[in-house]
C-alpha cells in the first residue's frame, strides 16, 4: 500500500513537467493512465476501501511484466506528462477494476514498453544482473529407488576399478578385498532392482565385470578352487556372451596346478568355442596345448601341435619349441628341416639402414632422428635379439647331436645360419664351437679355433683375442696373455673385456698402480663392469688404500645384492681396517647366502675369538669342522679349547683327525698322548709313546716322556728309554755343533734365506683371499725340561694351509665381457675367495 501511493505522489510531482511533442510518438498508448487508479477518489473507491480492510491488502506489491518489452519493471508514472483519465487503447480489462458487480483486489500496476528517458535513480539493466546470482538448484532427492540404484551402481564402478589399480602396484590382498566388496554391493543392487519391480533391468555387464574381477583376483593370489568357481559360474550361465573364452584361464589355473590333462581338456574345450574368424588366438591356444604335451612328455603329440603352428602362423617361439621336442626323441632329419624352418620365421621388422640419415634430406633426417629410438624401434631391436638366441641356443643344442662330431655338426649350423638373414651370427657360432672345445679340455682345438678369427673383421677378432687372452692366463702364460690382450684392445679399445685381461697381466706382475689405471678405464667404457670393478677393489687393497677398496666393493655390493664373494671382501676389509663388529655382521650376511661355508665359518669364530667369546667362536668353530673336517686350524682350535675347558676325552678326537691329515708331524701324536696323560689313562698314554717312538726314535720329548711314565710307574723299560735319551741328546749336541760351526761360512746365505723367509711370512699374513690360513691360537707343546702338565700358556702360529684355497689372489678376467650369451661365461672368473 505503501509503495502504491509513493508512485502516485511521485506522478503529481511529475504534472508541471512540459516536454516537447514530437509529431509521431512510437511509443504512444503506453502511458495512457486509467482513472481507477485515480488517488484523489480512492477514499470513495468501494472495491479500494474493502481491499485494504482485507489480507488482500497486506500482500507485497506485484510487478507486473508486460510482453513486448526489454524492460521488466517501470516506474507507475512515466516523463510524457500528467494523467489522462483515458481508457486503455488496446480495449483490455481495467486491473483492479470491479466488473459484473465482482469485488476484486487491488493489484500492482507499471506501465509497459520503453520510455525516451530513463527514470530517475534507475540503471539500464535488460539481462536483470542487478538483481544478484541465481538461487541454488534444487538438489536431487536421493530417497527415491532410481537414485538408489545410480548410486550403487557406481560404487560397484568404483571399487572394480580400485581392485584393478591395487593389482597393478602389486597389492594383492588389497584387490582381492575390493573385489569380494565390489560382489557383495553388486548383489545388493540386485536384490533393490527386484525388490523395486525393475528385475528385467539388470546390468549383466556389471554382473559379468564384478564376477570376472573376482575370479582374476582368486587366481592372483593362488586361491585357485575359488577361482574355479567364480569362472565356473560365468561359463555357466548362458546370458553371459562369449563366456567360452574364459576356459583357457581355468586351463592356465589346472596348469598351475599340474592337472596337465585338464588343463588339455579345457583349452579344446575353449578352441572348440571360437571361431576361425580369431585366427591369432586359436593359435596362441594351440601352442599352450603344446606346451602342456611337452611338460606331460607327449612329444608326439606337442609336435603336432607346432607343427600345425608352424604351417599357418610360423613364429619363432613355437619354431624353438619345435626343435626341442625333435631333440627329445632324436630325430636327426626332422631337427635339421625344424632349424631351416627356424631361421627363416620371417620377424616383420625393418632394415636398420633407414635409421641411417641421409645428408640432403633435412626433414627426413629429423624425422630419423625422432624414430631412431622410440617405443617401436625399441621393440624391433628386442625381437631381433630374442631370435638371436633362440637360433644359438637350438644350433648349440643340435650341433653336436646331427652329426657324428660336434665340429660336423657346428659346420652345418654355420653354413645354414651364412646363408639367411642371420649372417652375422656365424662368427658367434665359431667362437662358441671353441668354447666347446673347451668344454671337453681340449684346449689345443680351442686356440686353433680361435686363432682363425685374427684376420677377420674387428669385432669378431677382439672377442677371439679376449678369448686366447684368458686361456692363456688360466694356464699362467702371461705373456701370450697380455699379447692377446693388446690384440684385442688393437682391435677394439673401447672392449672391457679386453681391458681387464690386460690389466690382469699388469696385476700379477705386480704393477697395481698401472692395473688400476687399466680397470678404470675399462669402467668408463661400461659403467656396470662389475669385474672391473671387482678387480679395482683388489688392486686398491694391494696398494693398502683401504678407503678406497671399500668404496668400490660399496658399490659392488649395491649391484650384487647377493655376491658372497663381494660380502666376504668387506669383511676383510674391515677387518684390516680393525672394525671386527662390522666384520662379523658381513660375515653374517655370507652365511646367510653360503649356510654350509666352512671357510666364513672358521673366519666367524676366529673374529669372536679374538674379541673374547669363546662360546661363539666354539660354536663356529664346530659348525665349520662339521662341513669340512679336514681343516687343521679349525681342529687345533677345538683341541686347544677341551683341553682349556678340562675335557682332555673330548680333545683326543679332534687330534688323532690331526693325526690322519698330518701323519709326518709327532706333535699330533705327542697331542694324543698327553691328553690320555692329562685324564689319568696312563696305561693307554705309555702305549701311545711307544708306538710314537717306534715311529720316530729320534724325538726326544718322545723318549723324556716314557722315562718319566716308566719311573712313575715303576716298570723295567726305564733304564733302556734313558739309555736312548742320553744317545740321542749326544747326537742332537753333535749335530748343533756341526751347525754352529759351519754358521759363520754360510751367514751371509742363511741371512738372505731369513729374509726371504720373513717376506714370504709377511706376504701370507697380508693375503685376504680365501686361501689366507686362519691363525689358530692355543697352548704351546711343553718345552724339552717340562713336563704336559707344567707346560708353559705359549703361542703358536698353525702352519697348515687350507688345501681348498689358492695360495694367492688373483683377480677376475675379463673374458665374461667377450661374446653375448656366452655359457662359458660363469667359468672364466679368478680364483673363488670362498671354498665350493
Amino acid at each position: 500500500m505503501s509503495v502504491l501511493l509513493h508512485n502516485l505522489s511521485r506522478e503529481r510531482e511529475m504534472e508541471n513537467v512540459h516536454l516537447a511533442v514530437e509529431e509521431e510518438d512510437i511509443y504512444s498508448g503506453y502511458n495512457d493512465y486509467n482513472p481507477t487508479f485515480d488517488s484523489e477518489e480512492l477514499e470513495n473507491d468501494v472495491g479500494f476501501q474493502q481491499a485494504v480492510r482485507t489480507s488482500h491488502g497486506r500482500r507485497p506489491p506485484m510487478t507486473a511484466k508486460f510482453p513486448g518489452t526489454a524492460i521488466g519493471a517501470r516506474p507507475l508514472a512515466t516523463a510524457f506528462g500528467a494523467r489522462i483519465p483515458l481508457a486503455s487503447s488496446m480495449g483490455r480489462p481495467m486491473t483492479g477494476a470491479v466488473q459484473d458487480g465482482a469485488a476484486r483486489p487491488m493489484t500492482a500496476v507499471r506501465a509497459a514498453g520503453y520510455t525516451s528517458s530513463l527514470t530517475r535513480g534507475s540503471t539500464f539493466d535488460p539481462l536483470g544482473q542487478s538483481k544478484g546470482p541465481a538461487p541454488p538448484l534444487e538438489g536431487k532427492n536421493e530417497d527415491t529407488p532410481e537414485e538408489k540404484i545410480k548410486i550403487l551402481e557406481k560404487k560397484v564402478n568404483d571399487l572394480i576399478e580400485e581392485s584393478c589399480m591395487a593389482q597393478s602396484i602389486g597389492a594383492l590382498q588389497l584387490a582381492l578385498e575390493k573385489a569380494k566388496e565390489a560382489g557383495r554391493k553388486e548383489r545388493a543392487l540386485v536384490r533393490q532392482r527386484e525388490q523395486s519391480g525393475n528385475a528385467e533391468h539388470i546390468n549383466l555387464d556389471l554382473t559379468y565385470s564384478v564376477l570376472l574381477n573376482l575370479a582374476n583376483q582368486y587366481a592372483n593370489n593362488e586361491m585357485y578352487p575359488e577361482a574355479l568357481n567364480s569362472y565356473q559360474v560365468i561359463v555357466k550361465n548362458k546370458m553371459f556372451s562369449n563366456a567360452g573364452r574364459l576356459k583357457v584361464n581355468m586351463a592356465n589355473i589346472y596348469v598351475k596346478q599340474k592337472s596337465y590333462p585338464k588343463a588339455i581338456k579345457f583349452y579344446r574345450m575353449a578352441l572348440d568355442q571360437i571361431s576361425n574368424a580369431h585366427k591369432e588366438l586359436r593359435i596362441k591356444i594351440m601352442q599352450d596345448i603344446g606346451v602342456v604335451f611337452v611338460r606331460m612328455g607327449q612329444y608326439s603329440d606337442a609336435i603336432t601341435s607346432f607343427e600345425h603352428i608352424m604351417s599357418e602362423s610360423p613364429n619363432i617361439k613355437t619354431g624353438f619349441n619345435l626343435i626341442l621336442c625333435y631333440y627329445a626323441i632324436g630325430d636327426r632329419e626332422r631337427m635339421k628341416k625344424a632349424f631351416q624352418k627356424l631361421i627363416s620365421v620371417p620377424l616383420g621388422i625393418d632394415d636398420e639402414d633407414k635409421y641411417i640419415p641421409s645428408n640432403d634430406d633435412n626433414d627426413s633426417n629429423m624425422v630419423i632422428e625422432a624414430i631412431k629410438n622410440d617405443k617401436l624401434h625399441q621393440m624391433e631391436r628386442n625381437l631381433k635379439v630374442l631370435a638371436e638366441k633362440y637360433i644359438m641356443t637350438a644350433a648349440k643344442l643340435i650341433a653336436p647331436a646331427i652329426e657324428t662330431s660336434f665340429a660336423t655338426g657346428f659346420d652345418w649350423c654355420v653354413d645354414i645360419v651364412k646363408s639367411s638373414q642371420y649372417i652375422e651370427l656365424a662368427n658367434d657360432l665359431e667362437i662358441n664351437k671353441a668354447i666347446t672345445y673347451l668344454r671337453q679340455k681340449d684346449f689345443n682345438q680351442a686356440v686353433e679355433t680361435l686363432k682363425t678369427f685374427e684376420k677377420k673383421d674387428s669385432r669378431v677378432k677382439s672377442a677371439a683375442a679376449t678369448n686366447l687372452s684368458f686361456l692363456y692366463f688360466l694356464e699362467k702364460d702371461y705373456d701370450q696373455a697380455d699379447r692377446y690382450a693388446d690384440l684385442a684392445m688393437t682391435a677394439d679399445r673401447y672392449n672391457p673385456a679386453a681391458l681387464i685381461n690386460k690389466g690382469n697381466t699388469v696385476f700379477v706382475k705386480q704393477d697395481y698402480e698401472k692395473a688400476a689405471e687399466f680397470y678404470k678405464e675399462a669402467l668408463r667404457n661400461d659403467s656396470s663392469c662389475t669385474e672391473a670393478l671387482y678387480n679395482l677393489g683388489l688392486t686398491y687393497k694391494k696398494l693398502n688404500r683401504l678407503d678406497e677398496a671399500l668404496d668400490c666393493f660399496l658399490k659392488l655390493h649395491a649391484i650384487l645384492r647377493n655376491s658372497a664373494q663381494v660380502m666376504y671382501q668387506l669383511a676383510n676389509l674391515y677387518e684390516l681396517l680393525e672394525d671386527p663388529q662390522q666384520a662379523i655382521e658381513w660375515l653374517i650376511q655370507v652365511l646367510s647366502v653360503t649356510h654350509t661355508d666352512p671357510q666364513a665359518l672358521a673366519k666367524l669364530g676366529e673374529l669372536y675369538d679374538s674379541e673374547g667369546d669363546k662360546s661363539q667362536a666354539f660354536q663356529y668353530y664346530y659348525e665349520s669342522f662339521r662341513y669340512y673336517p679336514s681343516n687343521i686350524d679349525v681342529i687345533e682350535w677345538l683341541g686347544a679349547y677341551y683341553i682349556e675347558t678340562q675335557f682332555c676325552e673330548k680333545a683326543i678326537q679332534f687330534f688323532e683327525r690331526a693325526t690322519l691329515i698330518q701323519p709326518t708331524q709327532v706333535k699330533w701324536q705327542l697331542m694324543v698322548a698327553s691328553c690320555y696323560r692329562r685324564s689319568g689313562n696312563y696305561q693307554k698314554a705309555l702305549e701311545t709313546y711307544k708306538d710314537i717312538h717306534r715311529k720316530f726314535p729320534e724325538n726326544v720329548e718322545c723318549l723324556r716322556f716314557l722315562v718319566r711314565l716308566c719311573t712313575d710307574m715303576g716298570l723295567n723299560e726305564v733304564q733302556e728309554y734313558a739309555t736312548k735319551l742320553k744317545k740321542v741328546e749326544k747326537m742332537k749336541e753333535i749335530r748343533e755343533q756341526r751347525v754352529k760351526s759351519g754358521r759363520e761360512s754360510n751367514s751371509r746365505g742363511r741371512r738372505e734365506g731369513s729374509a726371504e723367509t720373513d717376506v714370504k711370512a709377511d706376504s701370507a699374513h697380508s693375503s685376504s683371499t680365501k686361501g689366507e690360513r686362519l691363525s689358530a691360537k692355543m697352548r704351546s707343546l711343553p718345552g724339552s725340561n717340562e713336563p704336559y702338565e707344567a707346560s708353559s700358556p705359549k703361542e703358536i702360529d698353525a702352519s697348515y694351509v687350507d688345501p681348498l684355497g689358492p695360495q694367492m689372489e688373483r683377480p677376475k678376467t675379463g673374458a665374461k665381457r667377450r661374446v653375448e650369451d656366452d655359457d662359458f661365461a660363469d667359468e672364466e672368473l679368478g680364483d673363488d675367495l670362498l671354498p665350493e
